[in-house]
């Protein structure tokens, strides 16, 4: 008898969790894993959010490694990309893709070429501005290099690079060689060497099942204008690694998607449910969701219907009240409270994770022996 009414008791309570669960009771998130981070920003009315990703990413990096924090510039490593990106353009002759965008390792290769400033040193702002604004600069960069392109004088002149970083400068301000930070003074390259950051020790993970597994490949995505090369893991190992960085203490940059009805940073959430027409409720409470495998990954990222459309910043990992796991991320959409419910996070299921996230990036020593191994590193 005390066995059948602890069963029908458990049976109730499980019942009842159900219940819950399937009429949306408001998250209620507990963190597990919460990994230092430097406070949300906004990247304003610019399509940067690799650089402010990244940047994220590399102040956390700079804090595990040498225990200092520090403001980076975002529009430092944006100022001395878009030369790249225009010399990129000019030369495939306007048959490549000209935009804000770019992705994580665009950061570290700045990093390689330029090194890092604080944000006190470069802020990419004029004196009266407070919030980032390009899209008048890019319409300026884009119209003269079509211009360019078009060749009216009939000989491309050498010309368009000097006018380029003459706009970048009106812009965005001039190039650093030099500048002074907590009464030292650095290079742009001696800094990034005291902040112990080296730009070989980061390495970018995908899954996708048109290149061999355990090797390189460049992945053909709008954003990969630098033609960046990803190690690609089959689906398992690539989310095993991301949690095998976290419990380690390593955050990660992350490039996805996040145009799904349910990803919503108003209400701090992005899941998958098991039925797409409940995605608008979906962010509002806990539903079942959709069971994620290689091959639905690939068909979605094929058909389009996933996209490199944002990079944001992996801190951590929490639990909701049913104990489904979900990633902290770090967004760059600011934290008014008209836009983001946790102070600019948004809590990332595990099936949105391996549905539409399209990379991450790491310090190598984040990867377990076993897949550093498998992918000669």
């Amino acid at each position: 008898m005390k066995k059948l009414t602890f069963c029908i008791v458990v049976f109730f309570a499980f019942a009842k969790a159900v219940l819950a669960q399937e009429t949306n009771a408001p998250y209620i998130f507990t963190d597990l894993i919460n990994l230092e981070a430097t406070p949300v920003i906004s990247q304003g009315n610019t399509g940067t959010c690799w650089s402010f990703s990244t940047s994220s990413f590399l102040e956390s990096e700079i804090e595990r490694l040498t225990g200092k924090k520090v403001d980076l510039s975002e529009m430092y490593t944006v100022r001395n990309t878009y030369p790249i990106k225009s010399e990129n353009y000019v030369m495939r002759q306007g048959k490549a893709q000209f935009s804000e965008g770019g992705l994580a390792h665009d950061v570290i290769n700045s990093v390689s070429r330029f090194g890092l400033v604080p944000v006190d040193a470069y802020s990419g702002l004029a004196p009266t501005e407070n919030r980032h604004n390009h899209a008048e600069m890019v319409a300026v960069i884009q119209a003269m290099l079509d211009t360019y392109i078009e060749n009216p004088g009939r000989t491309l002149s050498k010309k368009w690079k000097p006018a380029v970083n003459a706009v970048l400068d009106i812009y965005l301000g001039e190039q650093l060689t030099q500048f002074s930070y907590n009464s030292k003074e650095y290079t742009p390259q001696s800094f990034a060497s005291a902040m112990k950051i080296h730009p070989d020790n980061y390495v970018s993970l995908t899954s996708f099942i048109q290149a061999p597994f355990y090797d390189s490949f460049i992945l053909n995505i709008p954003d990969n204008f630098s033609n960046g090369s990803f190690y690609n893991l089959p689906l398992d190992a690539f989310m095993q690694s991301i949690d095998d960085a976290l419990d380690k203490g390593f955050t990660l940059t992350l490039d996805c998607d996040v145009s799904e009805l349910s990803f919503s940073s108003k209400q701090g959430v992005a899941v998958i449910p098991k039925q797409s027409e409940n995605a608008k409720l979906a962010v509002l409470g806990p539903e079942k969701e959709k069971m994620i495998t290689q091959q639905y990954r690939q068909d979605e990222f094929e058909n389009f219907n996933t996209t490199d459309d944002h990079l944001m910043h992996i801190t951590g990992k929490a639990k909701d009240q049913y104990g489904n796991i979900y990633y902290k991320v770090k967004n760059s959409w600011g934290t008014d409270t008209n836009r983001t419910k946790y102070d600019g996070y948004i809590y990332m299921s595990v099936s949105y994770m391996r549905l539409k996230s399209i990379s991450v990036l790491m310090h190598k020593d984040a990867l377990s022996k076993s897949i550093a191994k498998k992918i000669k590193l």
